[in-house]
Protein backbone atom coordinates (compact mmCIF):
# COMPACT_ATOMS: atom_id res chain seq x y z
CA UNK A 1 0.00 0.00 0.00
CA UNK A 2 2.91 2.15 1.13
CA UNK A 3 4.31 1.61 -2.36
CA UNK A 4 1.23 2.50 -4.26
CA UNK A 5 0.78 5.52 -2.52
CA UNK A 6 4.46 6.56 -3.17
CA UNK A 7 4.33 6.11 -6.88
CA UNK A 8 0.97 8.13 -6.91
CA UNK A 9 2.66 10.80 -5.23
CA UNK A 10 5.61 10.88 -7.33
CA UNK A 11 3.79 11.08 -10.36
CA UNK A 12 2.01 13.89 -9.65
CA UNK A 13 5.05 15.90 -9.17
CA UNK A 14 5.87 15.01 -12.28
CA UNK A 15 6.41 18.15 -14.70
CA UNK A 16 3.58 17.45 -16.98
CA UNK A 17 1.06 16.09 -14.18
CA UNK A 18 2.19 19.26 -11.69
CA UNK A 19 1.73 21.53 -14.72
CA UNK A 20 -1.16 20.94 -15.54
CA UNK A 21 -2.94 20.66 -12.04
CA UNK A 22 -1.39 24.47 -11.36
CA UNK A 23 -3.11 25.42 -15.28
CA UNK A 24 -5.87 23.89 -13.91
CA UNK A 25 -6.27 25.46 -10.44
CA UNK A 26 -5.39 29.42 -12.22
CA UNK A 27 -8.48 28.79 -14.42
CA UNK A 28 -10.15 27.37 -11.60
CA UNK A 29 -9.36 30.53 -10.02
CA UNK A 30 -10.14 32.43 -13.45
CA UNK A 31 -13.88 31.84 -13.64
CA UNK A 32 -14.92 30.90 -10.15
CA UNK A 33 -13.34 33.87 -8.18
CA UNK A 34 -12.20 36.86 -7.79
CA UNK A 35 -8.41 35.81 -7.74
CA UNK A 36 -8.19 37.02 -11.31
CA UNK A 37 -3.93 38.08 -10.96
CA UNK A 38 -3.21 34.71 -9.08
CA UNK A 39 -5.39 33.09 -11.71
CA UNK A 40 -3.39 35.05 -14.84
CA UNK A 41 0.18 34.16 -12.65
CA UNK A 42 -0.40 30.71 -12.23
CA UNK A 43 -1.51 30.01 -15.88
CA UNK A 44 1.31 31.91 -16.99
CA UNK A 45 3.51 29.94 -14.89
CA UNK A 46 2.74 26.72 -15.98
CA UNK A 47 2.43 27.72 -19.81
CA UNK A 48 5.92 29.16 -19.39
CA UNK A 49 7.45 26.40 -17.37
CA UNK A 50 6.38 23.49 -19.77
CA UNK A 51 6.80 25.23 -22.94
CA UNK A 52 10.83 25.47 -21.51
CA UNK A 53 10.92 22.06 -20.50
CA UNK A 54 9.66 20.60 -24.26
CA UNK A 55 12.96 22.57 -25.35
CA UNK A 56 15.80 20.02 -26.28
CA UNK A 57 18.25 22.52 -24.90
CA UNK A 58 16.71 23.17 -21.37
CA UNK A 59 15.52 19.11 -21.04
CA UNK A 60 18.90 17.91 -21.62
CA UNK A 61 20.57 20.55 -20.00
CA UNK A 62 18.92 19.10 -16.57
CA UNK A 63 19.64 15.63 -17.17
CA UNK A 64 23.29 15.96 -18.65
CA UNK A 65 24.59 15.93 -15.02
CA UNK A 66 22.85 13.47 -14.19
CA UNK A 67 24.17 11.41 -16.93
CA UNK A 68 28.10 12.31 -16.68
CA UNK A 69 28.97 10.76 -13.32
CA UNK A 70 30.31 7.41 -15.11
CA UNK A 71 31.67 6.77 -18.61
CA UNK A 72 30.07 3.80 -21.16
CA UNK A 73 31.74 0.42 -19.84
CA UNK A 74 34.62 -0.71 -22.01
CA UNK A 75 36.51 -3.87 -20.77
CA UNK A 76 40.16 -3.12 -19.64
CA UNK A 77 40.41 -5.74 -17.20
CA UNK A 78 39.96 -9.59 -15.86
CA UNK A 79 36.23 -10.75 -16.67
CA UNK A 80 33.47 -10.07 -14.12
CA UNK A 81 31.30 -13.00 -12.61
CA UNK A 82 28.12 -11.33 -12.64
CA UNK A 83 26.05 -8.15 -14.81
CA UNK A 84 23.50 -6.93 -12.82
CA UNK A 85 20.56 -5.13 -15.43
CA UNK A 86 18.02 -3.59 -13.16
CA UNK A 87 14.38 -4.01 -14.13
CA UNK A 88 12.62 -0.78 -15.62
CA UNK A 89 9.37 -0.12 -17.54
CA UNK A 90 7.54 -3.39 -19.22
CA UNK A 91 4.31 -4.66 -20.17
CA UNK A 92 3.23 -8.33 -21.41
CA UNK A 93 1.68 -9.59 -23.94
CA UNK A 94 3.24 -13.12 -25.66
CA UNK A 95 1.81 -11.73 -28.85
CA UNK A 96 4.27 -9.12 -29.01
CA UNK A 97 7.82 -9.76 -30.38
CA UNK A 98 9.47 -10.21 -27.40
CA UNK A 99 11.16 -7.00 -26.98
CA UNK A 100 8.17 -4.82 -27.67
CA UNK A 101 7.40 -5.69 -23.91
CA UNK A 102 10.31 -3.72 -22.78
CA UNK A 103 9.14 0.04 -22.51
CA UNK A 104 10.87 3.07 -21.98
CA UNK A 105 14.01 2.39 -20.23
CA UNK A 106 14.10 -1.36 -20.31
CA UNK A 107 14.85 -2.34 -23.46
CA UNK A 108 18.56 -0.24 -23.75
CA UNK A 109 19.40 -1.82 -20.20
CA UNK A 110 19.04 -5.15 -21.85
CA UNK A 111 20.98 -4.33 -24.70
CA UNK A 112 23.80 -3.17 -23.02
CA UNK A 113 23.46 -6.23 -20.64
CA UNK A 114 23.93 -8.35 -23.36
CA UNK A 115 26.98 -6.65 -24.81
CA UNK A 116 28.69 -6.63 -21.78
CA UNK A 117 27.70 -10.26 -21.54
CA UNK A 118 29.25 -11.22 -24.69
CA UNK A 119 32.80 -9.65 -23.68
CA UNK A 120 32.51 -11.49 -20.32
CA UNK A 121 32.56 -15.41 -21.44
CA UNK A 122 31.53 -17.46 -17.97
CA UNK A 123 29.49 -14.83 -16.33
CA UNK A 124 25.93 -14.82 -15.50
CA UNK A 125 23.46 -11.73 -16.72
CA UNK A 126 21.55 -11.33 -13.76
CA UNK A 127 17.40 -9.67 -14.41
CA UNK A 128 15.78 -8.09 -11.66
CA UNK A 129 12.25 -6.46 -11.37
CA UNK A 130 9.13 -7.89 -9.74
CA UNK A 131 5.36 -8.00 -11.76
CA UNK A 132 3.47 -4.69 -11.60
CA UNK A 133 0.24 -4.10 -11.63
CA UNK A 134 -1.66 -7.79 -12.44
CA UNK A 135 0.90 -8.02 -14.89
CA UNK A 136 1.83 -12.43 -14.55
CA UNK A 137 5.22 -12.34 -15.73
CA UNK A 138 7.77 -10.10 -14.10
CA UNK A 139 9.63 -7.21 -15.48
CA UNK A 140 12.78 -9.48 -14.63
CA UNK A 141 11.05 -12.60 -16.71
CA UNK A 142 10.46 -10.57 -19.36
CA UNK A 143 14.34 -9.64 -19.80
CA UNK A 144 15.55 -12.60 -19.17
CA UNK A 145 12.88 -13.54 -22.25
CA UNK A 146 14.35 -11.04 -24.59
CA UNK A 147 17.81 -12.14 -23.36
CA UNK A 148 16.75 -15.72 -24.40
CA UNK A 149 15.10 -14.49 -27.72
CA UNK A 150 18.49 -12.90 -28.53
CA UNK A 151 20.88 -15.99 -28.05
CA UNK A 152 21.71 -15.53 -24.23
CA UNK A 153 21.63 -19.42 -22.80
CA UNK A 154 19.16 -19.88 -20.18
CA UNK A 155 21.58 -21.66 -17.85
CA UNK A 156 23.82 -18.01 -17.80
CA UNK A 157 20.35 -16.09 -16.28
CA UNK A 158 19.32 -15.83 -13.04
CA UNK A 159 15.92 -13.95 -12.37
CA UNK A 160 14.94 -12.02 -9.07
CA UNK A 161 11.56 -11.37 -9.42
CA UNK A 162 10.98 -10.29 -6.39
CA UNK A 163 11.92 -6.49 -5.82
CA UNK A 164 9.77 -4.11 -6.32
CA UNK A 165 12.35 -0.94 -6.24
CA UNK A 166 16.10 -0.01 -6.75
CA UNK A 167 16.81 -0.55 -3.13
CA UNK A 168 15.06 -3.73 -2.66
CA UNK A 169 17.40 -4.71 -5.85
CA UNK A 170 19.81 -4.28 -4.27
CA UNK A 171 19.47 -5.99 -1.48
CA UNK A 172 18.35 -9.23 -3.57
CA UNK A 173 21.62 -8.76 -5.28
CA UNK A 174 23.42 -9.01 -2.11
CA UNK A 175 22.08 -12.33 -0.98
CA UNK A 176 23.36 -13.90 -4.50
CA UNK A 177 26.47 -12.32 -4.80
CA UNK A 178 28.06 -11.82 -1.68
CA UNK A 179 30.97 -10.07 -1.81
CA UNK A 180 31.71 -11.24 -5.47
CA UNK A 181 32.85 -7.59 -7.87
CA UNK A 182 29.59 -7.05 -10.13
CA UNK A 183 28.81 -4.54 -13.02
CA UNK A 184 25.37 -2.50 -12.28
CA UNK A 185 23.63 -1.88 -15.58
CA UNK A 186 20.88 0.76 -15.88
CA UNK A 187 20.20 3.99 -17.44
CA UNK A 188 22.44 6.50 -16.80
CA UNK A 189 20.38 8.70 -15.35
CA UNK A 190 19.22 6.82 -12.76
CA UNK A 191 23.08 4.85 -12.26
CA UNK A 192 23.87 7.65 -9.60
CA UNK A 193 21.10 6.54 -7.43
CA UNK A 194 21.46 3.45 -7.85
CA UNK A 195 25.19 2.72 -7.18
CA UNK A 196 24.49 4.08 -3.49
CA UNK A 197 22.14 1.46 -2.65
CA UNK A 198 23.96 -0.91 -3.93
CA UNK A 199 27.15 0.34 -2.05
CA UNK A 200 24.60 0.40 1.08
CA UNK A 201 23.93 -3.41 0.56
CA UNK A 202 27.82 -3.52 0.96
CA UNK A 203 28.40 -4.36 -2.36
CA UNK A 204 31.32 -3.16 -4.51
CA UNK A 205 29.22 -2.61 -7.69
CA UNK A 206 31.09 -1.46 -10.77
CA UNK A 207 28.91 1.54 -13.31
CA UNK A 208 27.62 0.08 -16.41
CA UNK A 209 25.74 3.48 -17.95
CA UNK A 210 23.07 2.18 -20.38
CA UNK A 211 20.05 4.09 -22.30
CA UNK A 212 21.62 7.65 -22.09
CA UNK A 213 19.61 10.36 -23.21
CA UNK A 214 21.05 13.75 -23.09
CA UNK A 215 22.12 14.54 -26.91
CA UNK A 216 25.30 16.93 -27.07
CA UNK A 217 25.99 15.78 -30.42
CA UNK A 218 25.01 18.03 -33.23
CA UNK A 219 21.35 18.35 -34.27
CA UNK A 220 19.42 19.92 -36.83
CA UNK A 221 18.26 23.99 -35.69
CA UNK A 222 14.68 23.32 -35.65
CA UNK A 223 15.07 20.64 -33.47
CA UNK A 224 16.50 22.90 -30.74
CA UNK A 225 13.27 25.37 -30.58
CA UNK A 226 10.50 23.34 -31.65
CA UNK A 227 8.87 22.28 -28.12
CA UNK A 228 8.56 18.73 -28.48
CA UNK A 229 7.17 15.80 -25.94
CA UNK A 230 10.16 13.91 -26.53
CA UNK A 231 12.68 16.58 -25.40
CA UNK A 232 10.00 16.90 -22.09
CA UNK A 233 10.55 13.37 -21.59
CA UNK A 234 14.19 14.32 -20.73
CA UNK A 235 12.89 17.16 -18.48
CA UNK A 236 10.77 14.40 -16.83
CA UNK A 237 13.53 11.48 -16.56
CA UNK A 238 15.86 14.46 -14.45
CA UNK A 239 13.08 15.50 -12.49
CA UNK A 240 12.06 12.15 -11.24
CA UNK A 241 15.88 11.45 -10.34
CA UNK A 242 16.54 14.76 -8.39
CA UNK A 243 13.07 13.46 -6.56
CA UNK A 244 14.15 10.13 -6.29
CA UNK A 245 17.71 11.31 -4.30
CA UNK A 246 15.77 13.74 -2.25
CA UNK A 247 13.91 10.79 -0.89
CA UNK A 248 16.99 8.82 -0.05
CA UNK A 249 18.33 11.60 2.08
CA UNK A 250 14.43 12.28 3.66
CA UNK A 251 14.58 9.05 4.45
CA UNK A 252 17.99 8.22 5.40
CA UNK A 253 19.08 6.62 2.48
CA UNK A 254 21.93 8.37 1.32
CA UNK A 255 25.32 7.53 1.70
CA UNK A 256 27.55 8.77 4.45
CA UNK A 257 30.68 10.34 3.55
CA UNK A 258 32.51 7.21 4.49
CA UNK A 259 30.75 4.67 1.76
CA UNK A 260 31.32 7.68 -0.85
CA UNK A 261 35.03 7.29 -0.65
CA UNK A 262 34.73 3.53 -1.36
Amino acid sequence: MLFTVRKIIGGLLLPLPLLILMIGAGLALLWLSRWQKTAKGLIFTGWILLLLLSLQPVADKLLLPLENHYPTWQRTGQPVTWIVVLGGGYTYNPQWAPGSNLISNSLPRVVEGIRIYRQNPGAKLVFTGGAAGNNPVSSAQTASEVAVSLGVPLKDIVVLDRPKDTRQEAAAVAGLVGKDPLLLVTSANHLPRAMRFFHQAGLAPIAAPANQLAITSPLNSWEKIIPSPYWLGHSERAWYETLGRAWQSLTGEALTNEQVKR
